[in-house]
């Protein structure tokens, strides 16, 4: 089923060209804090590790097309996969055209930002099928600028290391049923292995 707002949203500030770009503007206070000394180990293993597995931090088609399937098999309007290191840097990415009415996001977003930072907090699967039922999440800068209400995230834990890489995430306009959150985070759960696998064999990455 196809999701789309009932009205579309202004161009919001910090837009060039139509590409929506967020600012370091930190509104939660428990997300990446990279001035902690255990998040910067775990910052410089990270960025070891994406150097190590040759991941194109400019993005690529094959993660393109995983951040597509992510939206397509949740029906939500936004897919990525999201390599963070001092910024989240999306190597995977889908969103609606332009002209859409949804805002266009660019390839980057400061760790101030979104949900993922919760993700590599938690090191396990996030679903907020309504990111303002609880005020942790509701207090965000995404959902503010992007207007957006459901979110469903998981952990690219790389297996032979145990670093966590990043996330894939999929987000929407619209909040979605409590009763469906468990399929929703299983979907991209299972996404995740599929990037992952992708990521460890290289097989695909040029």
């Amino acid at each position: 089923m196809n999701h789309h707002p009932q009205h579309h949203p202004p161009s919001p500030p910090g837009s060039e060209h139509g590409v929506l770009r967020l600012p370091r503007q930190p509104l939660a206070p428990d997300g990446i804090v990279l001035g902690s000394e255990a998040r910067q180990a775990a910052l410089r293993e990270r960025t070891a590790l994406v150097e190590q597995l040759g991941l194109p931090l400019d993005g690529h088609p094959l993660f393109d097309d995983f951040a597509a399937l992510l939206a397509r098999r949740t029906g939500m309007a936004y897919g990525f996969v999201n390599i963070v290191l001092e910024e989240q840097t999306f190597i995977g990415l889908h969103q609606p055209s332009p002209g859409s009415g949804y805002p266009v996001v660019g390839r980057t977003m400061s760790t101030d930002h979104g949900w993922c930072p919760y993700v590599i907090d938690r090191q396990k699967a996030l679903p907020l099928p309504n990111v303002h039922a609880r005020p942790r999440y509701s207090a965000n800068f995404v959902a503010e600028t992007v207007g957006i209400s459901s979110y469903f995230g998981a952990p690219l834990i790389h297996t032979a290391s145990g670093i966590t890489l990043g996330t894939v995430c999929t987000i929407d306009p619209e909040e979605r049923p409590l009763s469906d959150a468990a399929r929703l985070r299983d979907i991209v759960v299972a996404v995740g292995a599929e990037v992952l696998e992708a990521i460890t064999s290289r097989a695909a990455i040029g």
